[in-house]
C-alpha cells in the first residue's frame, strides 16, 4: 500500500489533508471542527452565514474574518440579528473587519 499524496503528516505525526496541512488557521479548523456535527442553533446559522460569504471566497479569507463576524453578529443568535436595523446594517457595510459587499454595486 503505497503514501497518499492528498495527505501530508505533520510535526505532530498527524495526517491531514494538503488543504490543511500548512495553514495554520486551516489546520485548527481542520482538527476541531471538518466533520463535526453542529448541534445548537447559533453554531448552524454561524455555518449558513460562513457559507453564504464564502461565494467566490477561499474558505481560509471566510476563517480568518470570522472574529469580527461572530461579533457584529452577535455571536450568530439568530434572534439577535433579526432584530437588526437598517443603521446596523449601514454601520456593517463600512467595517472592514468583515466580509461585505453592496446590492447596489451589483450588476444588474
Amino acid at each position: 500500500m503505497g503514501e497518499n499524496p492528498d495527505l501530508v503528516v505533520g510535526a505532530d505525526g498527524l495526517a491531514r489533508p494538503v488543504w490543511a496541512a500548512s495553514d495554520p488557521l486551516l489546520r485548527e479548523y481542520y482538527d476541531t471542527e471538518w466533520g463535526m456535527p453542529v448541534r445548537n442553533e447559533a453554531g448552524l446559522f454561524e455555518r449558513i452565514v460562513l457559507e453564504g460569504f464564502q461565494a467566490g471566497l477561499s474558505w481560509r479569507t471566510v476563517l480568518a474574518k470570522r472574529p469580527a463576524l461572530r461579533e457584529v453578529f452577535h455571536g450568530f443568535d439568530p434572534d439577535a440579528v433579526a432584530t437588526m436595523t437598517d443603521a446596523d446594517v449601514q454601520r456593517l457595510m463600512a467595517d472592514a473587519r468583515i466580509i461585505r459587499k453592496s446590492a447596489r454595486s451589483a450588476p444588474p
